[in-house]
This record gives structure tokens, sequence and C-alpha cells, in this order.
């Protein structure tokens, strides 16, 4: 009856380390081509919480390998993580994250602090280092809403990471992935302190659609094929999902706004 180690990945490195993303052999050479990629992630910290939307796309070199590849989701209840680099080792590792915070409150009984997951996510990063200097790199964001702070209207917290595991607290909005350089030079020109949540979602969908405008591998609303991008907000209540016609609704009128201003 003796309680094992709270952290599940620690647990797998010592009965069965293969299992582990970043432990498994790879032949020689780069691979970072043979694999899709997921693009743009942004995360935007507003008077409630945290916003966090992502694109649908999904490339290998200059091809689509998936319209409708979803790279946000809830990392525990108060808590987003957010996907880009090499889909495959992202969302394995994305799930192996989400075992590890749920494994350690079963284990302690009681929920990770925020700065405790994201130092979590920096070590499952740094164990992937040999994969990612053979191309397979992985680069997440990670926001929640920290139940500890002190002022309720700075709750909302943003982490992001280099592929060594460094982990760095950003304030008010970050990006991640190809189309970032775009979607935080629009959110640097629109944000601002003090967001609604609603205006927060509004800016993340808008900064999504600067970066699809400018780089191929991001992908826009299709309006066509109704793909939109996934929105997810993190506050007091917890976690919640856009439904896909509030995030429809969000990117529909986005869109309207630039046929009549595209420069936004």
């Amino acid at each position: 009856m003796t309680p094992g180690v709270s952290s599940f990945t620690e647990f797998l490195s010592k009965v069965a380390p293969e299992m582990l993303p970043g432990r498994r052999p790879l032949p020689p050479g780069m691979a970072g081509d043979l694999a899709p990629h997921a693009t743009t992630i942004v995360a935007i910290a507003c008077a409630e919480g945290v916003v966090m939307a992502g694109d649908r796309r999904a490339t290998m070199g200059n091809l689509i390998a998936n319209r409708d590849i979803e790279k946000v989701h809830p990392a525990d209840e108060y808590s987003l993580i957010g996907i880009a680099g090499t889909a495959g080792v992202g969302l394995e590792l994305m799930r192996l994250f989400q075992v590890d915070l749920e494994h350690y409150e079963k284990i302690e009984g009681t929920m990770l602090s925020l700065d405790g997951k994201a130092n979590r996510l920096a070590t499952m990063i740094r164990n992937n280092l040999p994969a990612a200097m053979q191309g397979l790199a992985v680069l997440p964001l990670f926001a929640g809403y920290d139940l500890d702070a002190v002022d309720p209207a700075k709750a909302g917290r943003i982490f992001s990471f280099d592929i060594a595991g460094g982990c760095y607290e950003e304030h008010d909005f970050d990006g991640i992935g190809s189309g970032s350089l775009f979607a935080k030079s629009a959110l640097k020109k629109r944000y601002r302190p003090g967001l609604t949540l609603d205006e927060a979602v509004i800016l993340g969908v808008d900064a999504l659609y600067d970066a699809a405008d400018e780089d191929t591998a991001t992908g826009g609303p299709d309006l066509i094929r109704k793909i939109y991008p996934v929105v997810m907000t993190a506050t007091a209540e917890g976690n919640r999902k856009l439904t896909d016609a509030e995030a429809a609704e969000v990117a529909e009128a986005v869109v309207h706004r630039r046929t009549d201003q595209p420069g936004g």
C-alpha cells in the first residue's frame, strides 16, 4: 500500500522507459520532414483568466497534411496546453502531461500549483531533446488560472518553453508556431490590460487571421468546410471549450469585418 512517486513520467522512466517519447531510438539523420507539423497557437491574459486559440492546419513541407487538427487541449481543470512542432510527438506529450497532472493529484491528494505544472512540462520537453535535435521538436504553450493568485484580475498566466526545456513566464500574451511572428505583432497593436473574456476571444481569433494571412502553414477560418479555430478559456470556474457554433460566430464576424477592412 506504499504510494508511488507523484510523477507519472518518473514512474514510466523506471518501469518502462521505452514508452516515453524522448527515449525511443531513432534512425540517424533528420526526420522532421517526414511528420506533419502543427502551427500557430496564441494565448491572451484577461480580467477573468486566460484565453488560448489555435488554427486547425498541419503541414508536411509545402503540403497540407490535415485541415482540422486540434492543437489546443485542457491540461487539467484550470489549465490549457497548445502544441506547435511535430504533431504526433506533440499530441503524445500533451496526453502524457494530462496523465501526469492527474496522477499527481491522486497520489498527493491535492492539485499541483500552476508553477509546478509548468515545471513538469519543462522536464518533459527537456527529455525530448534528443528527438528534437533530429528534427522532431515540440514547443508547447501553457496557460492557466492560478488559484493561488493574490489578485484575481492577474490570475491568468502564460508560460512558453524552448526545446531544451527552458520555462519562461510571459506577460499579457504570447504565441508559438510558424505564424506566431504575425500573430504576436497583431496582438502587440491591439492588446490592452483588463480585456474581458469575450474581447480576448475575439482578439485571439483576429490574431490567428493575421497569421494565416501571412503564413502559408497557418490555416484561416474555412467558411466552406465549416472549420474554425479551436478556442478555450480558463477561469475561476474551470476551463471551457467554445462550441462549434460559438467559434463559428466569432470567426465569421472577424472575416466579415476584414471584408471591409482587410488590414484589420
